[in-house]
């Protein structure tokens, strides 16, 4: 009989070396895990994520998830939560995920059961295979309808964009020539791509750029 490792037989992994065990799907869903991890058909890999990965996932979340309160379009998940975009299919726990107002009854109290709108990866060195080929086309494939794959890597920063067209396939979209991107599934959602590759990036900032000094106002009187 096959031996099956237990989630308290797992380290912490080392960016190089990611950890690899088996467990059922309804025992990864009670596994308080380190990193991140992901399950597919009993297999589950655990990845540490550097600091360069973090602060553009932590950048996106603060933005995005106040654009998201302040307009009420939706909401924000953020790895851990997994993401089981299909019955029966792996449980993914992607950087960012945004579930738009439509969609909300997707969400229980375990995961998201079904695909986000918007799927944000963030690569890291033991990602970066993944999240261009496998998680592209699982996610093409479950009807994820924006699919962003960021690249902080020093000296590999890159941000490509995807959106499903009529044929249920990603087509990419292209920065524009001021070097922004205008989400299709977030109404009036853009933001600069080079605000991603900051040292610190200014999340407040970079929301009063898009939504514009008084409605940044009336949000911050609102919140007293």
């Amino acid at each position: 009989m096959e031996a099956i490792s237990t989630p308290s037989q797992v380290n912490v992994p080392t960016p190089q070396t990611p950890t690899r065990l088996r467990m059922t799907y309804d025992e990864f869903l009670k596994w308080e895990h380190p990193g991140i991890a992901e399950w597919v058909n009993g297999d589950v890999t655990v990845m540490a994520v550097k600091n360069d990965h973090q602060r553009v996932v932590d950048f996106l979340i603060q933005v995005l998830g106040l654009y998201l309160r302040i307009m009420m379009s939706g909401v924000l998940r953020s790895a851990p939560f997994v993401m089981r975009a299909i019955p029966d299919g792996p449980g993914r726990e992607p950087d960012v995920m945004v579930v738009t107002s439509d969609h909300l009854d997707r969400i229980t109290p375990d995961q998201l059961n079904g695909p986000a709108d918007l799927v944000i990866e963030v690569v890291s060195e033991e990602s970066v295979s993944g999240d261009r080929s496998e998680k592209f086309y699982e996610y093409q494939d479950a009807d994820v309808r924006e699919y962003w794959i960021i690249d902080p890597r020093p000296n590999r920063q890159r941000a490509d964009f995807y959106v499903l067209d009529a044929r249920g396939r990603y087509r990419p979209v292209p920065i524009a020539d001021d070097g922004t991107y205008r989400s299709t599934v977030i109404p009036s959602l853009w933001l600069h791509v080079d605000w991603l590759w900051a040292e610190e990036p200014d999340a407040l900032r970079a929301l009063a750029h898009i939504i514009g000094p008084e409605k940044m106002a009336e949000a911050m009187r609102s919140a007293r």
